[in-house]
Parts: structure tokens; sequence; C-alpha cells
């Protein structure tokens, strides 16, 4: 079983988030047969160095300044689409950044919560509740879900204390 990060707002993320989010990956890339190439590695891992959503050029211009590579949008932009792909990033549309999966290879639904003071986003574990609140609502509208995403914005616990 793929191992999962767990959420902790005070850690350090090379030891932990980082290292672990590689693992699943390298893991699952193997399962699927498909190829973590090191450009992949470097953008998930990039994606997790916070809690923060990036966007693409955030990504690009953290590989330009850290990397000292010239890597161009499209050459990210694919990358960020094999990570989701293969369910180890979520996009979170509102913000149009992308933030580390928690659960990767497990099919599951997005659900986010999204401070506004200092940016740090937070996927929740599944709800069933939620889910079955959504599809019966669907339901009764004849409509059929393929696919959520639910994306919370508020204030974390740490801006509160600190305001």
């Amino acid at each position: 079983m793929l191992k999962t990060s767990t959420l902790c707002h005070s850690h350090d993320h090379h030891d932990q988030c980082i290292s672990q989010a590689l693992e699943s990956a390298e893991e699952l890339c193997a399962q699927r047969g498909v190829r973590l190439t090191p450009l992949r590695k470097r953008v998930l891992e990039l994606v997790w160095q916070s809690h923060k959503p990036l966007g693409a050029y955030d990504i690009l211009e953290m590989l330009s300044r850290e990397d000292d590579r010239r890597a161009a949008p499209p050459t990210v932009y694919r990358g960020l689409d094999f990570l989701l792909e293969n369910g180890l990033i979520h996009r979170l549309a509102s913000l149009n950044a992308y933030i580390g999966c928690r659960h990767p290879g497990v099919a599951h639904n997005g659900y986010f919560m999204i401070c506004k003071q200092c940016n740090n986003a937070y996927e929740l574990a599944q709800h069933t509740a939620i889910d079955t609140a959504i599809n019966a609502e669907a339901e009764q509208m004849g409509f059929t879900v393929e696919s959520q995403m639910v994306e919370i914005f508020g204030t974390c616990a740490a801006c509160r204390e600190q305001a």
C-alpha cells in the first residue's frame, strides 16, 4: 500500500512531506508502468515544498532560479499533467494552482481548506456524508456527477491566533 503524508502545521517538509511524496510517486509509477522522469520528480518535489498551492509559472521560476534549468512553460505543464493524471497532485481551479495529493493512487474527491491569509491549503480526508449529500442533490436534479473538488476558503487557526 502507498504511503500517505499526514497533515501537520509545523514540520520540516524536506524530511517528511517531500520524501513521502516522492517515495509514493516512485512506487505508484512503478506499479502503473509509467516513467517518473527527473523533471516530473522535481516538479512534484517543488509542489510539496509547502502547503501553499503553486501556479505553473511559480514552478517554472523555481526551476530556473533553484536548478538553473531553462524549462519552457509547455514542459512544466506536461509534467503537471502527468502528475495530475497519476493522482499525485490536485489542481485547485479557483487559484489556478497545484498542490500535492495526500492520498496518491487512491481515487477520491478533493476537499480543501484554503487560508485566505497565509495561502496554505490542506486536503481533508474523504467525507462520505459530503459525497452522499452531493450525489443525492445531483440525483434529484437529474445531474450526473463526474468529479468533484470542494474548495473552502477561510482563516486557519495559526492565522487567527496571530490576529
